[in-house]
């Protein structure tokens, strides 16, 4: 029954292709995602599905099951990145954003899944919601679905997502079964601003120069990784832009900077969270100025549950060639650490048992040599059944 599951995914290669492409070339971003929604919510009502709003723009479907009073819960994000696409395919997307992150391949598979379950319904053990996701780039729509009471009647007892990976050596269609615990750091994006005193460059005595204390903090930051973590702790702190003055002969009377933190650990992240408030005031004290600092945006820690991916990698095993499915354990090298991007299915993960599989859509030695969230990255199609099928496959045989 698992291998016809694939078989049948497998038939709907074309039907999956579509879609995905037809994505690819809509991409839309952050909560603004209508076009993409409303395309999802068409191809859910053509399988029979009565697909509902989800929060600020997502969208949510859910099947019967024996069991109604617990759900599981399959998640796929469905925004875009603000960059131009440079890949030069025929469906690439011309409105200046561009599906970098495999979105699209993820919003397709669990369509794919969609229909697969759909033709199964009456062998479902428990209820399935299918939740489409917008935000994830920006680390706000699973808290904003949250919210929305996606868990809630039915109540969810389990939760899965995907999320592919291209340009790494690793077989087309390769299943990745995570580790227990913390799978992706937490995340935070900061702005520190800068308010002094415009003066002539002439005469900097007569003003505060905004610059000049922006330009401290900035070096200042870099050293709480330096001095003030140990090498075993893993965190990073970026700061990634910095914009101040009008002109060359004029002490600038504001500055501003932006950054993100990430650290797998909710004590490490207070710290730093903490100590970016602390340098910037202290500084600004120091320069005569005044700082604001603010975060938005962030995410927790990513937790992948121990029985969740043992269940994983049963059905992974069981719908494709047991050699297609790997734990993270099993494999070396950099695939093997954690992954230093931050997911904000953390929200759900925290909330109910859940895990995060990825799926390996592209190898160097095939053509697929630029990585996520590159202008010209691009994926094998020939993955997206595989999403589809393991997908499925937990709804139906996991719990």
């Amino acid at each position: 029954m698992e291998k016809n599951l694939y078989t049948a995914a497998q038939a709907l290669q074309g039907e999956l292709t579509e879609n995905r492409r037809w994505l690819h070339a809509h991409a839309e971003v952050g909560f603004k995602v209508n076009e993409t929604k409303s395309f999802i919510k068409e191809k859910l009502e053509e399988m029979g599905y009565t697909p509902q709003d989800c929060g600020k723009a997502g969208v949510l479907a859910t099947l019967g099951g024996k069991n109604q009073q617990k759900a599981v819960l399959l998640r796929a994000d469905m925004d875009a990145l603000p960059m131009k696409e440079q890949t030069g395919l025929p469906f690439a997307c011309k409105n200046g954003h561009m599906h970098a992150c495999g979105h699209d391949l993820h919003a397709a598979m669990l369509l794919g899944a969609a229909r697969l379950l759909k033709e199964r319904e009456k062998e479902l053990p428990f209820s399935v919601k299918l939740l489409f996701q917008p935000a994830e780039e920006i680390l706000q729509g699973a808290s904003d679905c949250l919210q929305a009471g996606i868990l809630e009647k039915p109540s969810v007892c389990a939760a899965l997502t995907v999320h592919v990976t291209t340009g790494v050596p690793l077989p087309m269609g390769t299943v990745i079964v995570p580790a227990e615990g913390v799978g992706a750091p937490a995340a935070d994006y900061f702005k520190v601003e800068m308010k002094g005193k415009a003066c002539h460059g002439s005469a900097p005595q007569n003003g505060v120069d905004a610059l000049t204390a922006a330009a401290h903090t900035l070096i200042a930051l870099q050293e709480i990784q330096a001095r003030e973590l140990s090498s075993s702790t893993p965190a990073v702190l970026s700061v990634g832009t910095m914009q101040a003055g009008n002109a060359g002969n004029a002490i600038a009377d504001y500055a501003v900077m932006e950054g993100t933190l990430r650290a797998f650990d909710e004590e490490v992240r207070n710290a730093l969270k903490k100590r970016v408030q602390e340098i910037a005031q202290g500084i600004a004290k120091t320069f005569r100025a005044k700082a604001r600092i603010s975060f938005s945006g962030g995410c927790p820690t990513l937790v992948n549950d121990r029985e969740i991916c043992i269940i994983l990698q049963k059905c992974a095993g069981q719908v494709l060639d047991e050699r297609h499915v790997l734990s993270v354990s099993e494999l070396g090298g950099e695939v093997k650490n954690r992954s230093g991007g931050s997911e904000d299915f953390a929200y759900i993960s925290q909330k109910v048992p859940s895990a995060m599989m990825a799926i390996a859509a592209g190898e160097p030695k095939e053509g697929f040599s630029y990585p996520l969230h590159h202008p010209k990255v691009d994926f094998d199609e020939r993955a997206l059944p595989v999403g589809a099928a393991v997908f499925a496959a937990f709804a139906l045989y996991g719990l």
